[in-house]
């Protein structure tokens, strides 16, 4: 990977343009364990429910921090709890269960945390001699099904996915667990991302990892549409799953953490971005005693690199496209203009981010939590555009950006190289919300296509606490924000009788640590971004991360 070799567009980081805070409200309450509702419960309606709104909300996050006298360190480590709003006819009602995964059954089973994951380490069996509990340091943890991250859907089935080779089948309407499935035995994978891409034909689109004496590679997977007919067993299938293209790591030891990638009509483009995994201290950290996000480093000296590859080919481009060091975790939509790849995206400009959220510094009050919260890396919409026709005859250092209206810069600066900046998809008015992330749009209709708005939730604090509509054409906000109010990622829902980008509704789901049982769920009216009503519900929610809105017929 290269050494970075021009400067960054802005010489101020993305967390020094957002005001410094004090005085930060205690948010502990929203990484507490809560106990489920397996059976629906009514909810009070406030306001107006659009009765045409038909399905349901589903939404995944931690909902358990401990087990016995253990106690989770990251808050990535919760056990999934899902929840669902089911909507119909203006009323609305509320579910939510545990996933029975092998890791929330087995630490169930012992009372204590038997099962590693991402920052919390699973001490040996105390009931072992003492020589079986040094031997089994030596042992690899296996990985954790314990999928807390999003709802994801292959060949017409739901499920529940994080960033491991497992994820687990479920029921969308009991929010039962299926069987567990492991995706190295469908293909030849170790991994898979929590953020697939659908396309209008029914496949899914996914990247994940393979490693071996060959090096380290991203893959770029595509799983097929259901078929006609229909599978006959209630069972999983990944079928047909094939690999589209191995992208080579720059660094075969020190590869990139990826969270989501980019597809357009035409194209894939992964992001090699300078958060690296030592592979080495990966095989070593058992016996370290260190946790998975020790082992991910930010490395600013290196460029970030964007891999572009053809969607009907499997082609990755010759040309390589660089860019200043930057950390990403969501993108927000691609779209062909010209002869031109735009891409926007949630960039920040320190990687250090991930692990630093911790169930202590969430749970910090005062002082610590503001000290906290300042140190944290904001992210921004950013645009970055790449330019398609790249050869022996383009000219060496001119912008090769000619769209009208766009100020991301392209520039050859060797052959089959091309540096890029980006333009600011916002104005100084976001700032004041503490950037923004869990970007969403109008995926079923916009989604690699040219698009104006997005909708997302501000950071003015570690917990998201307030809920953006963005204009991409003339970077106007929206904003819906009230204090002790902590919304969830927004999903947009389209109106059946949409004509208009935005026309339909918007949904998150309300915390607050201010009042003991007191959850909502919002409904928002997207073109407007003022609220049509809510649903209450008497139940304590931990603040989660991804969610999707279910059709029913």
């Amino acid at each position: 990977m290269s050494k970075t070799t021009e400067p960054q567009t802005n010489s101020m980081s993305s967390r020094q343009r957002c005001p410094q805070v004090k005085g930060l409200e205690n948010i502990e309450p929203l990484v507490c364990s809560v106990e489920e509702t397996p059976d629906p419960i009514p909810t009070t309606i406030t306001g107006t429910i659009p009765t045409w709104i038909n399905g349901s909300f589903l939404r995944n996050g931690p909902g358990k921090f401990e087990f016995g006298k253990d106690r989770y360190t990251h808050w990535f480590d919760g056990m999934a709890m899902m929840h669902r709003f089911h909507i119909c006819e203006g009323n609305v009602t509320y579910s939510s269960r545990f996933l029975q995964s092998d890791s929330y059954v087995s630490n169930s089973e012992k009372n204590r945390i038997v099962v590693s994951e991402f920052g919390t380490l699973a001490m040996p069996d105390p009931c072992k001699n003492i020589f079986a509990r040094f031997f089994s340091r030596f042992q690899i943890p296996k990985a954790t099904d314990n999928a807390s991250v999003n709802f994801v859907k292959y060949k017409g089935d739901y499920y529940v996915s994080t960033e491991t080779n497992y994820m687990r089948r479920v029921d969308p309407q009991s929010l039962e667990t299926k069987e567990k499935v492991d995706w190295s035995k469908y293909i030849a994978v170790n991994s898979a991302t929590a953020h697939p891409h659908y396309d209008r034909d029914g496949a899914t689109y996914n990247m994940g990892n393979s490693y071996g004496k060959s090096g380290f590679f991203y893959n770029i997977l595509r799983v097929p549409p259901p078929e006609e007919k229909g599978a006959v067993e209630d069972s999983a299938d990944l079928n047909g799953a094939r690999v589209i293209c191995s992208i080579r790591a720059s660094e075969a030891r020190k590869p990139s953490y990826y969270h989501s990638f980019v597809m357009s009509e035409n194209y894939f483009v992964f992001i090699e971005q300078p958060i690296k995994l030592d592979l080495l201290k990966f095989m070593l950290y058992r016996i370290q005693g260190k946790s998975f996000h020790k082992v991910m480093t930010w490395e600013p000296q290196y460029d970030t690199v964007f891999h572009l590859v053809n969607r009907h080919t499997g082609k990755e481009s010759e040309v390589r496209y660089l860019a200043a060091p930057m950390f990403t975790l969501h993108q927000i939509n691609a779209f062909e203009d010209d002869g031109f790849l735009v891409m926007d995206m949630c960039c920040g400009d320190d990687g250090e981010v991930i692990g630093d959220f911790t169930l202590e510094n969430l749970r910090g009050t005062g002082e610590d939590l503001d000290k906290f919260y300042n140190s944290l890396c904001r992210n921004l919409p950013r645009r970055y555009v790449l330019p398609l026709t790249v050869d022996e005859q383009t000219l060496l250092d001119q912008n090769l950006v000619t769209l009208h209206n766009y100020r991301a810069t392209a520039k050859k600066t060797k052959p089959r190289e091309v540096y890029l900046t980006h333009e600011e998809l916002h104005n100084d008015e976001l700032l004041q919300y503490g950037g923004l992330e869990f970007p969403q749009i109008n995926y079923d209709q916009y989604n690699g296509r040219p698009y104006r708005y997005f909708y997302s939730c501000g950071f003015g604090h570690v917990f998201s606490d307030s809920l953006l509509k963005m204009d991409v054409h003339t970077k106007e906000l929206k904003v819906w924000r009230y204090p002790g109010l902590y919304p969830s990622e927004p999903v947009f829902v389209a109106s059946p009788e949409a004509t208009e980008e935005d026309d339909g509704v918007v949904l998150s789901v309300i915390i607050t640590p201010r009042e003991d049982k007191s959850t909502f769920l919002l409904v928002l009216d997207a073109k407007t971004f003022t609220e049509l009503g809510r649903a209450e519900v008497p139940v304590n929610i931990p603040y989660g991360t991804h969610g999707v809105f279910n059709k029913m017929g």
